[in-house]
This record gives C-alpha cells, sequence and structure tokens, in this order.
C-alpha cells in the first residue's frame, strides 16, 4: 500500500536529505515499495528521491518562483547524442523560440564541484550550444555565461532572472 506525505520543513525523515543553500517549497514525497519518491513538476510524475534528485526538485522550484523561469519552457532529463553515445541533460531551459538557452547540471550536495563537472556540461553544450550553464550541488550554485562571437565565457555573480537572459 503506498503512502503520500507532503513533507515541508521536516526533512529528516526522508532518507536523512539536507536542508540545501535554496528557498525551501511545497514538495510532494511519497513511500513506495520502491523507495521514496518526489514529485516532478516537470515531468508530472513520481520519480526516485535520490540526493541529486533532491537538488534538482529544490533548483527548478527556485528558478520558478523567484527567478521567473516559465515551467513550460523547462524540461527534466534531456536525451542527447554526443559522439555516437546516449546521454541525458539534467535540466535544460529553452528561449520562447524553443532553442536551448540555459543547461544545468546537478550533483548530490555531498559531491564537489570540480573542473570534471564542468567538463560535463561543456560536452553536453557542444550538441545543444545554449548561452548559460549552470552548476549545482544545493550548497553552491555557478553560471556561466557563453560568448560565442568573442570565444569567451563569464561566470555570473548570481542566477539572472529568466527575462534578463
Amino acid at each position: 500500500m503506498n503512502i503520500f506525505c507532503k513533507f515541508t520543513q521536516n526533512i529528516n525523515d526522508v532518507q536523512n536529505l539536507v536542508q540545501l543553500n535554496l528557498p525551501t517549497y511545497n514538495y510532494q514525497v511519497k513511500r513506495t515499495a520502491d523507495g521514496d519518491k518526489i514529485f516532478d513538476c516537470l515531468r508530472y510524475k513520481f520519480v526516485a528521491l535520490t540526493p541529486e534528485e533532491w537538488v534538482r526538485q529544490h533548483f527548478t522550484s527556485f528558478l520558478i518562483k523567484h527567478k521567473g523561469y516559465p515551467a513550460t519552457l523547462m524540461a527534466n532529463e534531456i536525451s542527447l547524442s554526443l559522439n555516437g553515445t546516449s546521454r541525458r541533460c539534467d535540466t535544460v531551459v529553452y528561449d520562447r523560440t524553443g532553442m536551448p538557452l540555459v543547461i544545468i547540471e546537478y550533483k548530490a550536495n555531498t559531491v564537489e564541484i570540480t573542473q570534471k563537472v564542468f567538463d560535463q556540461i561543456v560536452r553536453y553544450n557542444m550538441v545543444l550550444k545554449a548561452q548559460y550553464l549552470i552548476v549545482s550541488n544545493g550548497m553552491k550554485h555557478y553560471c556561466c555565461r557563453i560568448d560565442y562571437d568573442n570565444h569567451t565565457y563569464h561566470f555570473l555573480k548570481e542566477i539572472p532572472p529568466y527575462e534578463s537572459l
């Protein structure tokens, strides 16, 4: 029998997950025979509640509620082919014409953000050619803007609102 639970503050009951450096939100978690699941508002379904998924759900909520990113222009777990290998982008944000604008890579809060993580998202961007790359482990967040005309990039001090992208 599935038990549906709604948690807002007491995250200690769910897989020892921690408070992230992101605003809290009213997430929905359910306990099943297959483990805890969290509702993904972009995929419209419950997905396995892993530490990385915990970060993804908080970060997408942050973008939607605090930075004005339209949920209708965001997608989780986007498949792409890179050098003949199937890969999956954590989140892609599209512009209003349907072109990739932002790629986001998530890691669990215990995973350090290293050059290897940036290398991973840059490889995805070789296919998608987004203007912004974001990496987050829920505690630290990095955003850089790619300048294709000058073949440069620069890190931003904060995640920009959607309308200023």
